[in-house]
């Protein structure tokens, strides 16, 4: 079964103190593109976030956005720098005896200094760690979510891949039964006005009808719509594969087109002309789609 190329995905996770939310959108590329978006304190993970996706996907490009919340950040414990605080009281003390003052050093005194706590940057790194668990989760189940999605739009990308190539068979069904028709026709117009241009005996008849022969093999379209046949065949399977098959649904579309505009080509007939117009209308709606599948 194939997969589409566009869809959207959520994922949200919370715990330990931080809820985690994960948007991805997907659109159609060539080529895997991932653009990672993430809360300046996680920047640097940004090359873990790109390798999941890419671990899940093999087509496309993809905007991941990041948003995390924390809860309880006055919970938070401060780091202590423990050989500042040791510092500051021992100049405490010494400020105390040179002003012979007698009271000891108390921890309201060095609470006044900021400088025993971790700076701002730790304290951030300490919340990036409690969080990333829990943007990971919300990660994977925005993957899981766009997977869905573009399964989903990929069974509607197939069943409408499936019925025009069934509308180009009956095309081609109704060129097969209507060439023979023509090639008859045109032999016998050749053979009249053949007829009618010469009435003397100079005239070799297996020469003519060696014409006649030529005529009919540059007007047969037997091998194209063989071609075809089996063309629609292989694309049909290829529908069916559960490998990524956007690069081969694509080449053999081009075969496909490439028969379709020989016999068109070939045609001499209105009948035949007017059924291979509507096949190529029909491949190229067939191409519009699979630009769209992974």
């Amino acid at each position: 079964m194939i997969r589409s190329m566009t869809g959207f995905g959520h994922g949200r996770a919370s715990g330990d103190g931080a809820t985690a939310s994960v948007e991805i959108r997907s659109t159609n590329k060539r080529h895997l593109n991932v653009y990672v978006h993430l809360p300046d304190p996680m920047a640097e993970a940004e090359a873990e976030v790109r390798g999941r996706v890419q671990e899940a996907f093999e087509r496309g490009q993809f905007d991941v956005d990041v948003s995390v919340e924390h809860a309880n950040l006055e919970e938070l414990p401060d780091a202590i720098d423990a050989d500042a605080a040791i510092q500051y009281k021992r100049r405490l003390e010494q400020l105390s005896a040179a002003a012979q003052i007698e009271e000891p050093v108390r921890l309201d005194h060095l609470l006044h200094f900021e400088e025993i706590f971790a700076a701002e940057e730790e304290r951030e790194a300490v919340k990036i760690q409690r969080a990333w668990p829990i943007v990971m989760n919300a990660l994977d189940a925005a993957i899981e979510d766009l997977q869905k999605m573009r399964a989903e739009e990929g069974t509607a990308l197939q069943d409408d891949l499936e019925q025009r190539t069934h509308a180009i068979d009956e095309h081609l069904n109704a060129i097969e039964e209507r060439a023979p028709q023509r090639v008859e026709e045109r032999q016998d117009r050749l053979r009249e006005r053949l007829e009618e241009l010469v009435e003397d005996d100079r005239i070799d008849p297996d020469r003519i009808e060696t014409e006649i022969a030529m005529l009919a093999d540059k007007l047969d379209v037997t091998e194209e719509c063989v071609r075809l046949h089996s063309h629609l065949k292989m694309f049909r399977e290829a529908l069916d594969s559960d490998e990524s098959s956007g690069r081969k649904l694509k080449f053999i579309t081009q075969e496909i087109h490439r028969e379709a505009n020989t016999i068109g080509a070939k045609a001499d007939d209105e009948v035949i002309s007017r059924h291979a117009v509507d096949m190529k209308e029909e491949i190229e709606k067939i191409k519009e789609q699979i630009r769209n599948v992974e």
